[in-house]
């Protein structure tokens, strides 16, 4: 059973990875909404009332569960983890990738067929590439990105 949506808007960062907390925090702070930065260890984070560090057991999938049992509709999740997207567009929040990316109903397919493509052609010891380079046109995309889920985000939630 999926609870229910929250009152207002709230942004859940994967944060072991994220480069673009600062700009998560920007904009939260700008609508009024709380986020839940999630990681198997402790983080250097922004105090601030609105921002709630979540350290979860080390382990796998821990920090993805934690979010994944809490994400809603109109909730966001800023993670690059396409499994952990997946699941929390099957509850009903959105998901961007710190590039601004957003997964999709529609593209979250052909991300977990890529995902698995890349772990066989990995386990058959095969070159795959990286992602490309965090930049600044990445941090302005993302940014960019992020108003405008929150603003769609807010509207589902009233």
């Amino acid at each position: 059973m999926t609870p229910p949506a929250p009152a207002t808007t709230r942004l859940f960062i994967d944060a072991d990875a994220c480069p673009v907390k600062d700009e998560v925090y920007r904009v939260a702070e700008r609508y009024g909404l709380q986020v839940f930065v999630v990681s198997n260890g402790w983080i250097n984070t922004r105090r601030a009332p609105w921002i709630e560090q979540v350290v979860v057991d080390a382990g796998p999938d821990i920090a993805d569960d934690w979010i994944a049992e809490r994400a809603v509709t109109g909730d966001i999740v800023i993670t690059s983890d396409i499994p952990l997207a997946d699941r929390c567009l099957k509850a009903g929040a959105q998901a961007l990738k710190p590039n601004g990316q957003p997964f999709t109903p529609d593209s979250i397919g052909s991300a977990l067929a890529g995902r698995l493509v890349g772990e066989h052609m990995r386990s058959m010891g095969l070159p795959t590439s990286g992602p490309p380079p965090f930049g600044p046109k990445d941090r302005s995309a993302f940014l960019q990105a992020l108003d405008t889920a929150v603003v769609r985000a807010r509207r589902e939630v009233s």
